[in-house]
């Protein structure tokens, strides 16, 4: 019988000036040569394949695993726990005046005398603060107004820093000379300033009865919300027009332009994506930063209203018994440090999966 490859591999080996066909051209390809063509014809959009490199990662997706615990935990907890926020421990419907200042998993006089007759008492997994109120729903609740200031500054940033950095940075000349005159004076005002000049403001032109969201996070809240999109978003607009006037040079955008692409495509579909990296790391960074304002805001009592908590208004509460109670501090100081943690971990994994020139 015939056999091909053994002809094959007994041929010496063809002249380079013979124009007889060269045999082993026509080999059958390995296992690793047929991987290897299926992954170079295969066809994914920008964003499947960072989420693709971003699933690699194992720090970053370590980071949105925490996030997702904090955030199921804001939602869940609050359902399982029987105590409020603003509750003060009662036993048999009468206030509880020892159950101030316990520590993690203890119980008052009363609490002990109720559950040795056989009464059921949830227990106060990180203690008491110093109102006898229960301090692990606290700690949660605080988290969620924190989380909830960071996550609504940085959509407030991105939304206005992207477009408005966008448009200066793309066109250029007088409408990017006198954009950024704008982003010049805006960034010039004083943030302390402005909460409190808004504060007083908003106090005399709004109030709870004329709307009820106020009740619980107060004209000082709205105030903050307020600046960050006003002031805030300049730092990512300068960011975003530093890369685009970059960008914008090279020849596929010159290519994109000859071919008749309107502006809004050319800066969705060719600018935006090489920017990426510095939109995902700035709006991530954003976060905690927003957070860190809060708790300095608490801090003067220009945060959120008591009795409702935040990370930062538990925070300095905790300074007055820190010798004595220091558990106090430790538990909103834990929860700070993990989100700021996760999100600027989870930042770096983005600007790696999503960044063109780190590609290979």
């Amino acid at each position: 019988m015939y056999n091909l490859d053994k002809d094959i591999d007994k041929m010496p080996k063809k002249s380079p000036l013979s124009l007889q066909i060269d045999l082993q051209k026509f080999e059958k390809a390995t296992e690793e040569e047929k991987r290897q063509q299926d992954v170079m014809s295969e066809s994914v959009s920008f964003f499947r394949d960072g989420m693709r490199k971003l699933r690699k990662n194992p720090l970053a997706m370590g980071s949105i695993v925490v996030l997702i615990l904090i955030v199921a935990m804001i939602f869940i907890v609050p359902h399982v726990v029987p105590y409020e926020y603003s509750q003060i421990i009662t036993v048999n419907g009468k206030r509880d005046k020892t159950a101030t200042n316990m520590g993690p998993f203890q119980y008052s006089e009363k609490e002990q005398a109720y559950i040795d007759e056989g009464g059921k008492i949830f227990p106060h997994i990180m203690g008491t603060d110093e109102l006898g109120r229960d301090y692990f729903v606290r700690v949660i609740y605080g988290t969620r107004v924190s989380l909830t200031i960071g996550v609504f500054a940085a959509l407030i940033v991105l939304l206005i820093g992207v477009l408005y950095g966008s448009i200066s940075g793309y066109f250029g000349g007088k409408v990017d000379l006198v954009m950024m005159r704008i982003v010049d004076i805006i960034y010039s005002l004083p943030d302390m300033l402005m909460v409190v000049l808004l504060s007083v403001v908003l106090k005399e032109v709004l109030s709870v009865e004329s709307i009820p969201a106020l009740k619980n996070i107060g004209t000082n809240m709205l105030s903050m919300f307020i600046v960050f999109g006003l002031l805030y978003w300049t730092g990512m607009a300068r960011l975003v027009r530093g890369q685009i006037l970059t960008i914008k040079q090279n020849e596929y955008i010159l290519a994109a332009k000859v071919s008749g692409a309107k502006s809004s495509r050319i800066i969705r579909k060719h600018i935006l994506p090489n920017c990426i990296s510095v939109i995902f790391i700035s709006a991530a960074l954003q976060i905690p930063s927003a957070i860190f304002t809060e708790s300095f805001l608490s801090f003067i009592g220009l945060g959120v209203q008591a009795p409702m908590p935040s990370l930062g208004s538990l925070a300095n509460a905790a300074r007055a018994g820190l010798s004595a109670y220091a558990y106090k501090l430790i538990f909103p100081s834990i929860m700070i440090c993990l989100i700021t943690l996760s999100f600027n971990l989870l930042g770096d994994g983005l600007r790696d999966a999503f960044d063109p020139k780190l590609r290979r």
